[in-house]
């Protein structure tokens, strides 16, 4: 990497071993940014690069993009450019850094470019993209709060057809900037009193009821369960500080100990994240989650 311009350096941030996991810190003001925000930093000398995120466990979904979107936005297509084939690292492993460096340059980032991330309105897709930025190096980016639903119903002016794609973006992917955790290291947390594996999965998959994807029903040994949705107010939108510290404590997630969360491929448990990032606990990810710990042929439990 000699060319362009670098999203910082890797860190020790990958350490478990303190009082908590540190990660690099984010804008001053926090991850999320309101629709009226953006609006105006759109309107400044210094916008930001938008990027769109929509996708669902059926895949991206371009069309809704198309359909309407915040001028100017870019179009992230999740499973092309935010993971890696799948395989032995999971359903959707970390993407390569020359895959990050190509949507960089093709959005038209520079190390020095605020970014703001914009999806469905629960978070979980455009989450990715908010840890992928933040794991390469860059600092300054941003989810929009409510997402694309939040941003019309705010009556923000929306775009249709296949948006921006500007190019001449110079800045370089440093992966290392948040904590992860492998297959080992989630082995641990689950297995060692006084550190968390949070699975984000709906309860009944966690429980090992049902499992429509992955090869085999059931979770991470040791592993507590927070389903995404308690992290989500009735509307979609991430819940209030207040709630989300009381979902977090109620699975002993506060910051004396070490914490990390896995979902079925590693996309989902992104929102968790940057739900703790709102409250100010730094929490790494198993980036294979449980269908990467499948696909290794770890032992599973139930109930």
């Amino acid at each position: 990497m000699t060319e362009g311009e670098q999203f910082g350096t890797a860190t020790a941030a990958t350490r478990i071993d303190g009082p908590h996991i540190d990660s690099p810190g984010g804008p001053p003001d926090g991850p999320l940014i309101e629709p009226a925000a953006l609006a105006a930093a759109l309107e400044s000398d210094t916008p930001p690069v938008v990027l769109d995120v929509r996708w669902s466990l059926a895949g991206t979904d371009h069309d809704a993009f198309r359909a309407g979107h915040v001028p100017g936005a870019v179009f992230v297509d999740l499973d092309a450019e935010l993971t890696a084939p799948p395989g032995i690292g999971g359903r959707h492993p970390l993407p390569e850094p020359a895959t990050l460096d190509g949507l960089l340059r093709r959005a038209g980032i520079d190390a020095a470019r605020p970014v703001v991330v914009c999806g469905q309105c629960d978070t979980s897709a455009c989450a990715r993209a908010w840890w992928l930025l933040r794991w390469a190096g860059h600092r300054n980016v941003r989810v929009l709060d409510g997402g694309f639903e939040g941003w019309r119903a705010a009556g923000l002016p929306v775009a249709v057809g296949d948006g921006a794609d500007p190019g001449g973006g110079t800045a370089v992917a440093r992966p290392g900037s948040m904590p992860t955790v492998d297959a080992d290291g989630a082995a641990a947390l689950g297995a060692t009193a006084g550190s968390v594996l949070v699975d984000v999965r709906a309860p009944e998959r966690y429980r090992g009821e049902v499992e429509p994807i992955d090869p085999i029903a059931g979770h991470i040994p040791g592993a507590v369960n927070l389903p995404l949705a308690a992290i989500h107010a009735a509307d979609g939108r991430l819940a209030d500080p207040s709630e989300l510290r009381r979902v977090f404590a109620a699975v002993g997630v506060h910051d004396a100990v070490p914490a990390a969360v896995s979902c079925g491929s590693g996309v989902n448990a992104c929102a968790a994240i940057l739900a703790a990032e709102v409250i100010g606990l730094h929490l790494a990810l198993y980036p294979g989650s449980y269908s990467g710990w499948c696909a290794l042929g770890r032992a599973v439990e139930a109930g």
